[in-house]
């Protein structure tokens, strides 16, 4: 009878911590959502703590930046988000990789030029390493006009 009791109790705990753990695609979404708030803060230890050295960040005009010219430009301040706003964002996990597809607005005010706007679509490259979801990269393509 001690048994049954025990291996109920055991059962009724691992149900209920496996209940609240939280799954791949919400650990994604929350990564890219401190992601969203690191490059408006332009905080050096949060931008790194989000990224693979090996990241590849590439921009709607075609340049690429690797890990450090990514985290350089925000801290500086040449490349300034004063505000992003992310909608219709998707995350579709494949194993160890996530793929994260959103709609980028954003309001810059980059160093030496005038304050402006911003419209993407944005693809992000997600890796698991160990239990966290790290950058690997980044390509942003000019918007469609919606007709």
């Amino acid at each position: 009878m001690t048994k049954k009791i025990i291996f109920t109790l055991l059962f009724l705990t691992v149900t209920a911590v496996s209940a609240q753990k939280k799954g791949d695609p919400e650990m994604v979404a929350e990564a890219s959502e401190k992601l969203r708030l690191a490059m408006v803060s332009g905080e050096p230890s949060a931008l790194r703590s989000l990224i693979l050295p090996e990241l590849t960040y590439g921009h709607s005009g075609g340049h690429i930046d690797d890990a450090q010219e990514f985290v350089e430009k925000l801290v500086s301040k040449k490349s300034d988000f004063v505000t992003i706003d992310i909608t219709n964002q998707t995350v579709n996990i494949v194993g160890n990789t996530a793929i994260v597809r959103h709609h980028f607005h954003a309001t810059t005010a980059d160093l030496g030029k005038a304050p402006g706007e911003v419209t993407l679509d944005i693809l992000l490259v997600w890796a698991k390493v160990k239990n966290n979801w790290k950058l690997l990269a980044r390509q942003a393509v000019k918007a469609e006009k919606k007709k």
